[in-house]
């Protein structure tokens, strides 16, 4: 199979791997696509430390079924995306139904010692293979993951019907949190933004769209006034800083961005002011697979979320042009199938 190699921080090509072969309980999804996410360009580079040299990237997929192994009873091409948490199953964050901080957790497109989804083809437990309705366009599929992401992260601040929400940052994953928060009945979402095409795109999503440098007092004209969640989808000091400005004393502030390994923060902003700060990493498998679900009933709404398409041979120009700032798309995915 083709795959893309991580040869070393700002070097990828595509590489002849042998084929994975799926061993009792496990699939083999042929890939029809994967997401450039900003974690793995992040990894790319090599600024977050997640990523290893000789590593195959990508979480962020949509496939279908191109074998099973013993005990796996999965219909041959069944299209189906990737919930790429593998978790022990029995501590007790796994208990609780959060595998997302279990201690023994591999993230799939993580764990260097697992080939992941910049592949033609990948491996995984059967327990991961998610269905997709076949009239969802296939390419959609890869937008589960992220979404997911934005959807844990609004239910991490109780977004409610009641809240006025700021997001902090459009990109994907803030654009994922809009949606999150539409899901759960909010209607009042304004999101900061520097670019101009992000800000649109946000707009289009059913958000009102402001420049970070008129914070905060356009997202309090905008939602009618002052928010009273925040969501930094970026994850710098400076964000942070945007989400604390913005936000009345005893709101909440939820951190799902991982633009940055480490942040400084005013204390007092925290203390006295009492915001909640609350983190937010991934998903639970239930906000998994009813993102899934959502997903293929909204193929129309988180279309306009792909920006960009390309074939596999020019993934690792996609990279670069990303990581330089030389290009403005918000979501790439890097096809598979390139007669799609």
């Amino acid at each position: 199979m083709r795959a893309l190699v991580l040869d070393d921080f700002w070097a990828l090509s595509v590489q002849d791997r042998p084929d994975p072969v799926a061993g009792p309980g496990e699939v083999v999804l042929r890939i029809a696509a994967t997401g450039i996410c900003g974690s793995d360009l992040h990894g790319f580079t090599g600024e977050n430390g997640r990523r290893r040299p000789g590593q195959v990237m990508g979480h962020e997929t949509v496939g279908r079924v191109e074998s099973v192994g013993p005990g796996v009873d999965l219909p041959l091409g069944t299209p189906a995306t990737v919930y790429p948490v593998l978790a022990c199953g029995a501590c007790p964050a796994c208990a609780a139904d959060r595998p997302q901080v279990c201690p023994h957790r591999t993230v799939i497109g993580v764990d260097p010692a697992r080939s992941a989804a910049f592949a033609d083809r990948l491996v995984l437990p059967a327990a991961n293979v998610v269905p997709l309705p076949a009239s969802l366009p296939i390419d959609l599929g890869a937008l589960v993951e992220p979404l997911a992401v934005g959807y844990h992260a609004a239910r991490r601040g109780d977004v409610t019907p009641d809240d006025r929400v700021l997001v902090v940052g459009g990109g994907p994953i803030g654009q994922a949190v809009v949606l999150g928060a539409r899901r759960l009945g909010a209607t009042r979402i304004a999101v900061s933004e520097p670019d101009p095409d992000r800000r649109a795109l946000c707009t289009a999503l059913g958000a009102y769209a402001v420049a970070p440098d008129e914070l905060p007092a356009a997202a309090a004209d905008a939602l009618g006034g002052p928010p009273t969640v925040a969501v930094d989808a970026v994850g710098v000091a400076g964000t942070l800083a945007d989400a604390f400005a913005a936000t009345p004393p005893g709101s909440r502030v939820v951190l799902v961005g991982m633009g940055a390994p480490r942040v400084e923060l005013s204390a007092y902003a925290l203390s006295t002011d009492e915001r909640a700060l609350i983190g937010s990493f991934c998903y639970t498998a239930a906000e998994f697979a009813e993102t899934a679900a959502w997903v293929g009933t909204a193929a129309d709404v988180v279309a306009p979320l792909v920006t960009e398409r390309v074939p596999l041979s020019a993934a690792p120009d996609a990279f670069t042009a990303l990581a330089r700032g030389e290009s403005t798309a918000s979501k790439i995915l890097v096809r598979f199938e390139e007669d799609a």
